[in-house]
């Protein structure tokens, strides 16, 4: 099955993981409304890209239809975010690697997911997304590279904001990596500083996954 797993992170919050084999008719087979998400699918992709972004609405649609029967269409706000229209309190976050999608939606707070494919390319950009401490942290395993990546993106999609330098702004503190763990994340912007619990697992032997959810943050409008 395409649907891989749902998982809840509460009464009011799902993980959901998607296992990328359908074809592109199917995926919006699944879909409210498929005119709407034929419109706003981005051109230029090629087809795995494609059959990302619509796994990813379709994975987003079976977990609001296990929280709500109120129907809703998936759009973008301004910074890139996704929120379903009819339902601008609830929180959603999508993420695809590979053959695998994420996502997570929530009736409240804030939530950030994030999935990769363990790979050498963390690594070489390390420089880049990594403080001194991390990098030496990470040292040369690419799974830790790659979670550390994984890790800081999924505290930009619950920033919700653009422009956080990854570098400076979103750091973590050391860990020893496990088959899952929780990591400590910190968000530095220039009116507040942070603390936050970062869920982790690998995802298969390539994969990485991260997500958090917090029930109690203020919703941020776009």
């Amino acid at each position: 099955m395409p649907l891989h797993t749902v998982t809840p992170l509460a009464s009011d919050a799902l993980l959901g993981l998607w296992h990328l084999t359908d074809l592109p008719a199917g995926l919006l087979a699944l879909l409210p409304q498929p005119d709407h998400y034929t419109r706003l699918q981005p051109v230029g992709r090629d087809e795995t890209r494609s059959l990302q972004w619509l796994a990813g609405r379709a994975l987003a649609h079976t977990l609001l239809r296990q929280l709500t029967p109120t129907p809703a269409l998936l759009r973008n706000d301004v910074n890139g975010r996704p929120f379903f229209e009819q339902l601008p309190e609830y929180a959603v976050s999508l993420s695809h690697s590979g053959e695998w999608v994420a996502g997570v939606v929530a009736a409240r707070g804030r939530v950030g997911t994030d999935v990769e494919l363990i790979r050498a390319k963390a690594q070489k950009l390390a420089p880049r997304f990594l403080s001194e401490t991390e990098r030496a942290d990470a040292g040369d395993d690419e799974a830790k590279n790659s979670l550390y990546w994984s890790a800081k993106e999924t505290l930009y999609k619950l920033h919700s904001r653009r422009g956080l330098v990854f570098k400076e702004q979103i750091q973590l503190t050391p860990f020893g990596l496990r088959a899952a763990g929780v990591l400590t994340g910190h968000l530095l912007t220039e009116n507040s500083r942070s603390r936050h619990q970062i869920q982790y697992q690998r995802l298969a032997p390539d994969y990485v996954l991260t997500h958090c959810f917090e029930p109690d943050a203020p919703f941020l409008l776009s």
